[in-house]
């Protein structure tokens, strides 16, 4: 039987996953109180059941304490069960935002601001998040991407990305995007947009991309961009991060950080234990 444990940050995409999983032949089962978590376990591994495939989700709640959960799931594991845990994570301003556009109140915070909550419950799921198997951070994902990523880890079997690689490009003029973690200027190369048959073209485009990679200067920046990247991701894995946001700026957005973030994704796929998307945040076309 493969038991999996869902939980994570309120407004992360719990119920959404256990959703997906269900559609997957999973059996789910939401929220049972503590003292019903262990007789639940018993039901499920009745033989006459014939159940292969179960979710269990458990979340922060205000009438009930965290760590009656832990223990109840270390009698569990105590008692010969596996299984395994899933949690779901998002940025605080991720959350904050989902939370007023739903206009929900936060579980924690019924009286108080949002925010408040978050950090409340993030502090109480700490110690669970440091020993899940998987984490998946929803503050960037598609919802098609969150059900290929649970496909991959809970139908496929595949190998788990523990950390999810986002490259953005986007224009200084428009602003730096808030939540990166690390910006490359490429400004110092020549601009695209003073050369007037490309002036309208984005480096997703051949001509644009040729321009400029033809200058020493991108190819040299690239290598050693990339070289630092590969440093650093394993690095960031073992320090626990899920999530890593890389972006590349130029002035408007459209030609040289389009080109410069396309080739590190080129240089980048298919190179290691991390997922990897692209992101062309300014770009026209």
């Amino acid at each position: 039987m493969r038991f999996v444990i869902v939980t994570g940050m309120s407004g992360a995409g719990k119920l959404t996953a256990q959703k997906m999983m269900e559609d997957m032949g999973y059996y789910c089962v939401d929220n049972l109180p503590v003292p019903l978590i262990a007789k639940f376990v018993d039901f499920i591994l009745e033989p006459k059941r014939e159940v292969t495939k179960v979710v269990l989700g458990i979340d922060v709640r205000a009438d009930q304490s965290f760590d009656e959960v832990m223990t109840a799931l270390a009698t569990i594991k105590e008692s010969g069960v596996e299984y395994e845990v899933l949690f779901m994570e998002a940025s605080d301003s991720t959350l904050q935002k989902r939370y007023k556009e739903s206009r929900r109140k936060h579980p924690l915070a019924l009286d108080g601001r949002v925010i408040d909550g978050i950090k409340q419950e993030r502090k109480i799921l700490e110690e669970m998040k440091a020993s899940a198997d998987y984490v998946i951070d929803t503050s960037h994902l598609l919802t098609r991407e969150l059900k290929e990523e649970l496909e991959s880890i809970f139908v496929k079997n595949e190998n788990y990305n523990s950390l999810m690689v986002n490259i953005v490009s986007f224009g200084f003029k428009h602003g730096i995007p808030a939540d990166v973690d690390l910006v490359f200027d490429v400004r110092f190369l020549p601009n695209p947009f003073y050369i007037d048959e490309l002036k309208n073209k984005t480096g997703n485009e051949k001509e644009v991309r040729d321009y400029v990679m033809s200058f020493e200067e991108a190819g040299v920046f690239l290598q050693k961009l990339t070289d630092m990247i590969f440093f650093l991701i394993p690095n960031y894995i073992k320090e626990g991060k899920n999530q890593l946001i890389i972006g590349i700026g130029c002035t408007g957005g459209m030609h040289r950080s389009v080109t410069l973030a396309n080739e590190l994704y080129e240089k980048m796929k298919d190179q290691g234990n991390y997922g990897l998307k692209i992101t062309h945040r300014d770009a026209k076309s």
